[in-house]
């Protein structure tokens, strides 16, 4: 019976706009890869919400990764609130006339 290796990976804490490399062999995946070359879907769970969590396979060592953050991540996108442009809490900018 052969081995399979499962990793979690929360999209919400890391930074850069989405690629991640694999935790067991470190392959880059990108969410802009369409080419299924580097990754595969296995599974995708949705709710009411949209997208909760995402299982892919890497396809250089074959581990299954559980990617979750989605509903934070659509939520901000909603907003249209991003890390960049975040005023800092207590920061208040004054025009000088």
């Amino acid at each position: 019976m052969k081995q399979m290796h499962m990793y979690k990976l929360d999209l919400t804490k890391m930074d850069g706009r989405g690629d991640f490399s694999c935790p067991r062999c470190g392959t880059i995946m990108s969410p802009d890869d369409i080419t299924e070359y580097t990754y595969s879907l296995v599974e995708a769970k949705m709710s009411t919400r949209g997208l909760d969590e995402l299982v892919i396979r890497c396809n250089k060592c074959g581990s299954h990764i559980l990617l979750t953050g989605f509903s934070l991540l659509q939520r901000i996108s909603e907003t249209g609130e991003d890390s960049e442009n975040r005023k800092e809490e207590g920061s208040i900018y004054i025009p000088h006339v």
